[in-house]
C-alpha cells in the first residue's frame, strides 16, 4: 500500500548490533521504503506484536541497491525493549518513508552538518548525500553525546582548519567517507571538545571569519534544547539552517494533529505537524529572535 512514497511494508530483520549505553544499529529490508527515503526522513516501526503503538525511527543510511536501510536507537522503554530482544529473520511492520526532509541540491561550499545525541542518523544520512551528489562541498559533522558514542573515536586523517589543533576525536565511518567530523561531550573524553557542541560551532564559525561564514549554512538534528541554540546560532552569524525537530507521535501520518508545533510562516503563526508538514523546518520559522525588551 502506498500514498505517494509513504509504503506499508513487511520488513525483514538483517542484522541487530549492540552497542554501548543500550544503543543498537538496526538493519532492515525494506525495499520500497529504501528506494524513496531521503535524509531526514523516518519511518514508524511496529516494535512488538503485542504493542499498540509503533515508534518513530529516523533513517540512519538507505541501500536501495540491496533494498536495506540502517536504524540507530536506544533503549528507552518497553517498546525499544522488546525490539532489542529481535533477532535476525524476524518480521517488523513499518511505515515509511514519512516526512519532509532535508533540502537535497544547492548546498554552499562548507555545510556544518550538527547532530546532538541520537540526532545523529539524519545527519549522517545527510552527510552521506552531500558527498555523492557534491564532491567538491566539504562539510563538517560535529556530533555531540552525554553518553558514550556508538561507535570507537578514532583520531581523524582529515585536517580541518578553523578547529582547536588539540580536537581529533572523529566518527570513523565518516572519516572512512573522506567527511571531517569532531566529537563534544561534556564528560572529557578523549580528543573531544569539552562542552557543548553549539559553543564548539561557535568558535569554528568565529575562527573562519568572514570568509567561512558566506560558504556556510547549516543542518541539525537534536534535543529541542540544542536545536533551539543552533537557531540562535545561525540568526547570529546570518546563515541558512534548517532544523530537523523531535516530537512525541502517535499517528505519524497527520492524522492526529499530536506533533504539532507553532511555525512562523509568512501567513502569520500556523500550527503545523512535525511528521508529515516536517520533521525539516527553517530554524527561524519554528526557534524567531525573542520580542526586543
Amino acid at each position: 500500500m502506498s500514498r505517494n512514497t509513504l509504503f506499508a511494508e513487511t520488513a525483514g530483520l538483517v542484522e541487530q548490533q549492540a552497542l554501548a549505553a543500550r544503543q543498537y544499529l538496526l538493519r532492515l529490508h525494506c525495499p520500497l521504503t529504501a528506494a524513496a527515503a531521503r535524509p531526514g526522513q523516518f519511518v514508524h516501526l511496529q516494535c512488538d506484536p503485542i504493542l499498540l503503538h509503533r515508534r518513530p525511527m529516523s533513517i540512519l543510511r538507505a541501500r536501495p541497491q540491496s533494498g536495506q536501510i540502517e536504524i540507530l536507537y536506544r533503549v528507552y522503554g518497553e517498546g525499544t525493549q522488546r525490539l532489542s530482544e529481535k533477532r535476525p529473520g524476524d518480521a517488523l511492520e513499518l511505515l515509511g518513508p514519512i516526512g519532509r526532509p532535508f533540502r537535497e541540491s544547492g548546498y554552499r561550499p562548507r555545510p556544518l552538518l550538527i547532530g546532538g545525541g541520537l540526532g545523529a542518523p539524519p545527519i549522517l544520512f545527510l552527510a552521506e548525500q552531500i558527498k555523492a551528489r557534491e564532491p567538491d562541498c566539504q562539510p563538517l559533522v560535529l556530533l555531540g553525546s552525554e553518553i558514550p558514542f556508538p561507535f570507537t573515536p578514532r583520531p581523524s586523517t582529515i585536517m580541518t582548519p578553523h578547529l582547536p589543533a588539540q580536537l581529533i576525536a572523529a566518527m570513523p565511518l565518516l572519516d572512512d567517507w573522506n567527511i571531517a567530523s569532531r566529537l563534544c561531550s561534556r564528560q572529557a573524553l578523549p580528543g573531544c571538545y569539552r562542552g557543548l557542541i553549539t559553543e564548539l560551532a561557535r568558535e569554528y564559525l568565529q575562527a573562519g571569519g568572514s570568509a567561512l561564514q558566506e560558504q556556510t549554512e547549516i543542518f541539525a538534528c537534536g534535543p529541542t534544547a540544542m536545536n533551539r541554540a543552533v537557531a540562535g546560532l545561525a540568526r547570529e552569524f546570518r546563515l541558512p539552517c534548517q532544523l530537523s525537530l523531535e516530537e512525541r507521535m502517535a499517528c505519524a501520518t497527520g492524522g492526529c494533529a499530536g506533533c504539532v508545533v507553532p511555525v512562523h510562516t509568512e501567513e502569520g503563526l500556523q500550527m503545523q505537524r512535525v511528521c508529515v508538514d516536517g520533521p525539516i523546518f527553517d530554524a527561524q520559522q519554528v526557534f524567531p529572535a525573542p520580542p526586543a525588551p
